[in-house]
């Protein structure tokens, strides 16, 4: 291509664009919730539950696709969300938006509280207390969220998580309070 045809083709691409920047796309599917069979979860308690996003029995959350999340390991009382850090996940600063850390402290610091529910338990998030520890960019790579149960009562739950960067450098911490009922 000669220095002429680029430089067409490059005007043609800027003006095509919204303001004359560039765009990119991203396409993402998911189960719409409901979907499940809601009976044979009910059955199940709250990590045999989570087990069953795991395994494929149930679907996951639309949350999980909307972020790309890429990981997803339940234990009782301890769960482990990854997420690699994108673009598309960023502020106008350019860094990974704070919503999105909070989301994934959020999800490994409830799931963990999920993790213990007994058949029939449901739970709810009182709280969620974030600190943030440095920023995050695409450069952070994998991120990864532990959550886990501090103390887990007949009526509420206290949780925390901690979301470290590839290098394992600490980004963020989280406390949640969770409400227990039946």
């Amino acid at each position: 291509m000669s220095q002429t045809q680029a430089a067409q083709t490059q005007a043609a691409q800027t003006q095509a664009a919204p303001h004359g920047f560039s765009t990119r796309s991203r396409t993402m599917t998911w189960t719409p919730p409901g979907e499940a069979d809601l009976t044979a979860l009910a059955a199940l308690d709250g990590l045999g539950q989570l087990g069953a996003m795991v395994t494929g029995h149930a679907p996951p959350p639309p949350i999980m696709s909307t972020l790309d999340v890429t990981g997803f390991r339940p234990e009782r009382g301890r769960v482990v969300v990854e997420m690699r850090a994108q673009e598309f996940h960023y502020n106008p600063l350019g860094t990974v938006h704070g919503g999105v850390l909070s989301t994934l402290l959020d999800t490994a610091a409830a799931c963990a509280v999920h993790s213990t529910l007994a058949v029939g338990e449901l739970y709810t998030s009182l709280d969620l207390n974030v600190k943030f520890l440095r920023a995050v960019t695409v450069d952070s790579g994998l991120l990864t969220c532990e959550g886990t149960v501090i103390q887990r009562g007949r009526r509420t739950a206290l949780a925390q998580a901690e979301l470290t960067d590839e290098a394992g450098r600490l980004v963020a911490h989280a406390t949640s309070s969770c409400m227990i009922f039946a």
